[in-house]
């Protein structure tokens, strides 16, 4: 596996890959990895492909009053955890190689960033787009694989490569989740053991809020019981909401696919999940 610094190593060993006629897949991490960031790379792996993955804590995703300074920072962790998936190459880019003196440029996507943690975390999502542009453009994959649990950030890398023609393939890969149903996190290692326990109301509430939705309660009901689970088990509620999977906006059509959102804090902690709703049968 080789480990990456500079952006000259970096194009050279992406044309190495493309001369022995490759393909590439990339997946984009900030590093402190888990079993969910090693789902991605499995997925990404076939013949004939190499996967790269960067590890990259973006301050320009981080407001003022978040985690950027605390953030967990394991690069010889990760880099083993990288090597034992089969991984290619790890681009590790320093900070001024991303965001170099008089970095001028903002890429914003409006519609799908707007609301849910677009509205809870200002700036967060042009953070996002942003960088996510620069590697697409550093590395040139022809494949780039995104974690499902963070589905406002997928749709707005969705929305990004379509309307600048990066003619990239966006693979949303399946949550990965602990035995107790908690999505898996790099921000879970903040909880200390009475709040690990009490994060299971989180995927418990939206899965009940999600059956009672599909088999066609009324969605406000559904969406305010989990609310109020949430509440109970010591949680502040960001956000609890029914979306059109593609779109973002709050759900109308039932005939649709549809997703539950929630964003919640424990303590400082803020936790993030969702669940697919199916399209109602008889729509």
């Amino acid at each position: 596996m080789q480990t990456i610094r500079t952006l000259e190593a970096l194009r050279s060993g992406i044309a190495d890959f493309r001369e022995s006629g490759a393909e590439i897949a990339l997946v984009p991490t900030m590093g402190a990895l888990h079993v969910g960031h090693i789902a991605l790379i499995e997925a990404a792996k076939r013949p004939g492909r190499k996967v790269v993955a960067s590890i990259f804590v973006n301050p320009k995703q981080f407001g003022a009053n978040e985690d950027l300074s605390r953030y967990p920072r394991k690069e010889t962790a990760d880099l083993a955890m990288l090597k034992a998936a089969g991984c290619d190459l790890v681009w590790l880019p320093p900070v001024e190689a991303m965001y170099p003196d008089g970095f001028a440029t903002n890429i914003s996507v409006s519609g799908v960033s707007d609301g849910l943690d677009g509205a809870a975390r200002p700036g967060h999502f042009d953070g996002v787009a942003t960088v996510v542009a620069k590697l697409f453009n550093q590395v040139r994959p022809d494949l780039a694989l995104f974690g499902e649990k963070d589905f406002q950030q997928l749709a707005v890398i969705r929305r990004m490569v379509a309307d600048l023609d990066f003619g990239i393939e966006i693979q949303g890969v399946p949550t990965q989740r602990d035995d107790d149903g908690l999505a898996l996190s790099s921000r879970n290692v903040y909880l200390d053991d009475a709040q690990r326990g009490a994060a299971v109301a989180l995927p418990r509430a939206l899965g009940v809020a999600a059956k009672a939705i599909a088999r066609g309660d009324d969605p406000d009901a559904a969406l305010g019981t989990a609310r109020e689970a949430l509440t109970t088990a010591g949680f502040t509620v960001d956000y609890v909401a029914l979306v059109d999977a593609e779109t973002l906006a709050p759900a109308r059509d039932s005939a649709r696919e549809r997703r539950l959102l929630a964003a919640a804090k424990l303590g400082p902690t803020r936790l993030i999940d969702n669940l697919a709703v199916p399209p109602a049968e008889d729509a």
